[in-house]
């Protein structure tokens, strides 16, 4: 999990972990369970191609939903 999040910067990082955060809070699960960490690869992806950080819960939401 901390190797995804290796490159990218504190704000990047706390973007990430915020969304995650949120994601596994409405789901009811853990980040350190199978969906949470497959959650935080997803959110790193998006943060390194630039995603609003507005946009990034909406848009983990809707991958996490599609996999």
């Amino acid at each position: 999990m901390l190797q995804s999040l290796i490159s990218l910067d504190d704000s990047e990082i706390n973007l990430v972990t915020d969304a995650v955060q949120q994601w596994c809070s409405e789901k009811k699960l853990d980040i350190e369970s199978t969906e949470g960490r497959r959650a935080i690869t997803i959110a790193v992806d998006l943060v390194q191609t630039n995603i609003a950080p507005e946009k990034l819960l909406a848009e983990l939401s809707q991958q996490m939903d599609r996999r």
